[in-house]
């Protein structure tokens, strides 16, 4: 068989007529080994997305890497399931990591708002929002997936598929992914994720006159998101970062040296504003306006997804009514038993109030469906890496947040709940992306689509339990607020600041609407809102190893002597880098799991290992080991 999917699996005909990659024998690729390998993968890209996500605010797409890793268990424990299999552990890591990328937007901001929340809670309200989105979803499959083929691209599941088709290459992209990971891994092991026996900041920062400060966080895993998301992105959220340091905070600074009398700190009253220093401006002031770019950009994507909701709703009862079939049994449990425990989680979470539990509960899952159906064609257009769930998110909780306020429940206890809430709406929205996504791949290839959802389901169970495991291990450090934190959880202060300054009364509304008139002037001159406000959000010394990476990437396709070599060094130089994401964010986590049980006792690194210079010595051993692999990849020849 050609290991090269047909022109029509990009279109060209009806997704009736399409004949897939598998069109005769079993359509079946599971069986024992195969759910096993799945579940391990699944909670894999699960803890390691929500790690680096909470880091950086960025997450990185694990259907490809799930892929090249599935393929080499495949080939060794269950090889008669050939390409079927491969298919269902792309979708269970996929399934791992969409819900990551979700909960981690809004779970961590119960922390920064002061609030606790046990794993029953988290479990429940994730648990509910994967099965309510899979079930919408699936309501809406053959319109999605069928009906809109050729017409909505899935530009990531085909690259999936391709993945998957193009067997051979399996084997060499899973060596540059253990080579990553072990950078990764011996990098993150000696500097403060885990040993701390060596510095890996590089700090300048100015407190006289022109107040300034540029920091460098030298992180394989932020070094290889950078590489993954390319020059753009990376210099987009870089330019933020520059906006936020080098222009606002030192105009901050200036004003507030004539600060005179008892003018103190808004929310820091023991701090003189005449006396702030870089730390105080940062997290006091530069803070809120990043977030009020990102509340206006999330308000603005979710006003242009306007019309895509009202098509997506129109098209798809449309084609409901023309086809005439119902959804398969597990498709209505599936989502039943998604209204059936969305609702149980509402009463959990509710306090005993059975009246915010109800409408609470009612609007969550009106906003859910919406959104989820949005998810999925959105997904057929850009992919669940450009998904913007971080908008369609933010619409929600300012709506659910208006309706608590209405209604009186205005406490710390009902901000609780109202994130819990919005923890099962970004759920349901981020699962419905990886969810379309890998049934697009398993229509492509020939897979049995009831077989994907029931697999992507386990997956989605397994990643709630693993995320929401390991933001209860990290609770401590993600309650941390002010200018420097372990992590930065930039959508998830953001959550916090609104609803919880929307129901107190006490936002620094200058602040934040200074931030979103910023980023309306973004959304006039055409420039990606999100992208900027994030970088003006995260510390610069984590959108600057970011850029390194994207550096890198760019210093390999220069250095490439023709598009093949570039191809293929760029290629392997993702699979790498997921490697570095992977190895950082676990071991990492290892590592704080080991600190949290005492098994590693904390240091500090002293001597030269305390300053910048072991930093930027790390810094190029990073670059270097990355840099000579992807360098030495070799072209194989048509021939």
């Amino acid at each position: 068989m050609d290991n090269k999917l047909s022109k029509n699996a990009y279109g060209g005909v009806k997704g009736k007529d399409y004949v897939p990659y598998l069109s005769k024998g079993s359509k079946s690729g599971g069986n024992g080994v195969v759910l096993i390998i799945g579940v391990i993968l699944a909670a894999l890209f699960a803890a390691s997305t929500a790690y680096s996500g909470m880091k950086s605010g960025l997450t990185v797409a694990a259907g490809i890497p799930g892929s090249i890793i599935g393929s080499a268990f495949i080939a060794v424990l269950a090889k008669q399931k050939g390409i079927l299999g491969k298919n269902l552990l792309q979708g269970m890591s996929s399934g791992g990591e969409s819900i990551a990328s979700g909960m981690i937007f809004v779970l961590p901001a119960i922390f920064l708002i002061g609030s606790e929340v046990s794993f029953l809670e988290g479990f429940t309200v994730g648990v509910g929002g994967v099965l309510f989105g899979i079930g919408i979803a699936s309501l809406v499959y053959n319109y999605l997936i069928v009906e809109e083929h050729g017409k909505l691209m899935y530009p990531e599941s085909m690259a999936i598929s391709e993945t998957l088709v193009a067997s051979e290459g399996a084997g060499e992209s899973m060596k540059y992914m253990g080579i990553g990971f072990g950078i990764g891994g011996i990098i993150t092991v000696i500097t403060s994720s885990f040993l701390n026996i060596a510095n890996n900041v590089i700090s300048y920062i100015n407190e006289s006159f022109y107040k300034w400060r540029f920091e460098v966080e030298v992180n394989p895993l932020l070094l290889g998101i950078g590489f993954i998301v390319g020059m753009d992105v990376s210099l987009t959220m870089f330019a933020g970062s520059i906006l936020s340091n080098f222009a606002i905070l030192p105009l901050i600074g200036y004003f507030a040296g004539f600060g005179k009398g008892g003018a103190n700190v808004w929310n820091n009253p023991s701090v003189a504003i005449s006396a702030m220093q870089v730390k105080h401006i940062a997290g006091s002031y530069v803070k809120y306006i990043g977030a009020g770019m990102m509340l206006s950009g999330g308000l603005i994507g979710a006003i242009r997804l306007i019309p895509t909701i009202v098509s997506s709703i129109q098209e798809t009862l449309n084609a409901k009514s023309t086809n005439g079939k119902g959804g398969s049994s597990s498709e209505t449990l599936i989502l039943l038993g998604g209204i059936v425990v969305g609702f149980i989680g509402g009463f959990i979470v509710s306090g005993g109030n059975i009246v915010m539990a109800i409408t609470a509960s009612i609007l969550s899952l009106f906003l859910s469906m919406l959104f989820v159906i949005v998810s999925g064609r959105l997904t057929g257009t850009i992919g669940t890496s450009n998904l913007p769930v971080s908008g369609m998110t933010i619409a929600s909780i300012v709506i659910v947040t208006l309706l608590f306020v209405v209604m009186g429940w205005k406490n710390p206890g009902s901000n609780r709940s109202l994130l819990l809430f919005g923890t099962f709406i970004v759920t349901a929205i981020a699962t419905a992306g990886g969810y379309c996504q890998s049934q697009k791949v398993t229509f492509v290839i020939g897979g049995d689509k009831n077989e994907m959802q029931k697999y992507f389901a386990v997956a989605g169970v397994v990643g709630v339990a693993v995320v929401t495991g390991t933001i209860l291990l990290l609770s401590s450090q993600l309650a941390m607020t002010g200018d420097k934190v372990p992590f930065a959880l930039p959508q998830a202060n953001l959550m916090s600041t609104l609803t919880a300054g929307i129901m107190s009364g006490k936002l620094p509304w200058v602040m934040i609407i200074t931030g979103a008139v910023m980023g309306i002037v973004l959304f006039l001159l055409d420039l990606p809102i999100m992208t900027v406000a994030i970088g003006f959000y995260l510390p610069i010394s984590t959108t600057s190893i970011i850029l390194v990476g994207a550096i890198v990437r760019l210093i390999v396709e220069r250095a490439s002597k023709s598009e093949k070599e570039k191809e293929v060094r760029v290629s392997n130089g993702i699979s790498l880098s997921s490697g570095l994401v992977a190895g950082g964010s676990i071991i990492g986590l290892i590592g704080i799991i080991f600190q949290v049980s005492g098994v590693i006792k904390g240091s500090e690194p002293s001597g030269f290992a305390a300053t910048n210079g072991m930093a930027f010595v790390i810094l190029a051993i990073l670059v270097i080991a990355t840099m000579i692999p992807i360098l030495s990849s070799k072209v194989k020849s048509d021939k």
